[in-house]
């Protein structure tokens, strides 16, 4: 029986989505793909922002239509893509984060150690090219930025890659944070090829630093928002307690997959039952986990799951200068003498968020002007803000227990 498999979904966020290639509604379809379904895409931030529920599934599916409407705007253009590129640059973005472990980022290395989610995404697309008997061989050169037009490498993966563009429009969608939202079809629009290199038409500068600007935006208000920040922290805490607490012989009560990368040590290499495992592995293993260790015998990964099953998180408090480690040390004591415990250092942190709005080094964004030269963003002479959004910023947060605040806290002098 024969399926129609190119089909239209309908987004919340882009509206209708074409699959135009039929190999690419068979990688939607396969159980690597449709385990992104039960991954978060914002980990815990509809702890802060409700609506934040959305799954690395639906940012996939989003990226995808985005690369396809950039090279339909730059065929328009005179770029030369050919069939088999135009299929490739889709299934690279559509993969590119089949990798991702359970809340996503926040639990990056820790399951399986010294594992990027970009090497898993490598390992698992070379499994379904395996399968599919190498569909995605040109896709995997395009997704390693191998491949020899740099132009493709770059909308995969950039400062202005249709990633960014997807997730952040996506992002501020779900969380109802208007700042972060970018005028996605403008910016594609702008889009050209010069000496194979993604570049913006010079009249679409306002709609980049737009864009440059409403990710700052996004970071501090959404993503490094400190309760935002703390939730995320609180899961690499959780997750090294009970690694530690394994590692020192104590029993810690965890089943099937979840249990197996708790216990395994060495991850040199990933064999074909760690590859299975790790695919199996999906947000409600991590959740099912916290919800059980609420009652464990150890003060401290009860203190940290409750704080995240319960929503009762430590107070936290805001500074764009490093805490003084007086203060600190006076919060352990508190700690230490409140919960009768001896290793309140473990309730008590600072921990910092980084942001570089834009990086002029590594990655610069080049406009082209009328005349056909390429210039950076940061020289062109209609810019307003990108010379000014090129240095990085750290701001820092201070948690401790609630129960030891003594209600206010001066900040002033931070």
């Amino acid at each position: 029986m024969s399926i129609n498999k190119l089909k239209i979904i309908n987004d919340p966020v882009h509206g209708f989505i074409k699959i135009p290639h039929e190999i690419l509604f068979d990688v939607v379809e396969h159980r690597f793909f449709q385990r992104l379904r039960r991954i978060s895409q914002t980990g815990l931030l509809s702890l802060v922002f409700p609506g934040a529920t959305h799954t690395r599934f639906h940012h996939a599916l989003g990226a995808m239509h985005l690369m396809f409407t950039a090279l339909e705007t730059l065929k328009l253009k005179g770029v030369k893509i050919s069939k088999e590129e135009e299929k490739s640059a889709m299934l690279a973005i559509l993969l590119h984060d089949v990798g991702h472990g359970p809340f996503s980022h926040a639990l990056e290395n820790l399951l399986m150690e010294d594992w990027h989610h970009e090497k898993i995404s490598i390992l698992l697309m070379n499994k379904i090219n395996e399968e599919f008997d190498g569909e995605l061989t040109m896709a995997l050169e395009m997704f390693q930025g191998k491949y020899h037009r740099r132009f493709f490498n770059q909308l995969i993966s950039s400062q202005l890659d249709v990633d960014r563009l997807d997730y952040l429009k996506r992002d501020s969608f779900f969380t109802g944070v208007s700042e972060g939202s970018v005028n996605t079809q403008r910016i594609i629009s702008m889009m050209n090829v010069c000496e194979d290199e993604l570049v913006i038409d010079e009249k679409g500068v306002y709609s980049i630093e737009n864009f440059l600007t409403a990710r700052m935006f996004m970071y501090w208000q959404v993503y490094y928002h400190k309760t935002s920040a703390l939730a995320e922290h609180l899961l690499v805490k959780i997750l090294n307690r009970a690694k530690q607490l394994i590692s020192e012989g104590k029993n810690i009560e965890a089943y099937g997959n979840l249990k197996y990368f708790l216990y395994k040590t060495n991850f040199e290499k990933a064999t074909d039952e760690v590859i299975n495992r790790f695919t199996q592995l999906d947000d409600t293993d991590m959740l099912s986990a916290i919800k059980m260790w609420q009652n464990a015998d150890d003060f401290v990964l009860s203190y940290f799951c409750k704080a995240v099953a319960q929503r009762k998180f430590p107070k936290t408090v805001f500074s764009s200068h490093p805490f003084e480690q007086d203060l600190i040390d006076e919060k352990i004591k508190k700690a230490n003498h409140f919960f009768e415990i001896d290793n309140g250092e473990l309730l008590v942190e600072q921990i910092s968020r980084t942001l570089l709005p834009y990086d002029t080094e590594k990655q610069p964004i080049f406009l082209l002007n009328k005349s056909g030269e390429k210039i950076k963003l940061e020289d062109a002479e209609t810019q307003i803000l990108s010379a000014h959004i090129n240095q990085p910023t750290t701001k820092n947060i201070l948690y401790f227990p609630r129960e030891i605040s003594n209600g206010a806290f001066d900040v002033k002098k931070y």
